[in-house]
């Protein structure tokens, strides 16, 4: 049995900014991933809510190694690397379909072609949720931000639609369509 909470806090020492705030961040995140994936299996679809319960909490495990000291995190990497970095650490914790959701929760995912066009500087390959638990915890995701001004508030479907719209209208409509079969 994987216990995600102790495996967080062998990353993050207890009662620093960064493990307040990862915390907080990733219990919304699965506190909503797991009402979207209780109603889905109400519609008679087979989702594994252990494994989101789990992986929602571990999506961003690996915010520590980026740069961004608003959250405490003071590694050398840009945050777009969270999400790789997070897949390396649940790889080599012999967690390799967690590591899957580490990879590819950025916003509605990434493709191979837009990581090379827009230079991000992560490997190219397409890092799109494939599985329905790995859309849920994307989408869950989008609605909470972990800027220490705003954890305790969820973001409108309005706002993250924009915000999704900035990288292009076809990320808006991924985003219509999880919501449509979430919230169905």
């Amino acid at each position: 049995m994987t216990d995600p909470i102790e495996i967080i806090t062998a990353y993050y020492p207890p009662h620093t900014r960064a493990h307040h705030i990862l915390l907080r961040h990733s219990q919304q995140v699965a506190e909503k991933a797991i009402s979207i994936a209780e109603h889905l299996c109400r519609q008679g679809e087979i989702i594994d809510l252990e494994f989101i319960q789990q992986a929602a909490l571990l999506h961003d495990i690996g915010i520590f190694r980026v740069h961004a000291p608003a959250l405490g995190c003071y590694g050398q990497l840009p945050y777009l690397h969270h999400g790789i970095e997070g897949a390396k650490i649940l790889q080599a914790e012999g967690l390799p379909r967690h590591a899957n959701v580490c990879e590819r929760h950025t916003g509605v995912g990434l493709t191979a072609e837009e990581i090379t066009q827009n230079k991000l500087g992560l490997p190219r390959r397409n890092m799109i949720p494939t599985t329905v638990e790995e859309q849920i915890i994307a989408y869950a995701d989008l609605f909470f931000s972990k800027n220490p001004h705003h954890l305790d508030r969820q973001r409108p479907v309005e706002k993250v639609r924009m915000s999704l719209c900035t990288f292009g209208e076809e990320k808006g409509e991924i985003f219509d369509r999880w919501h449509r079969r979430f919230h169905s």
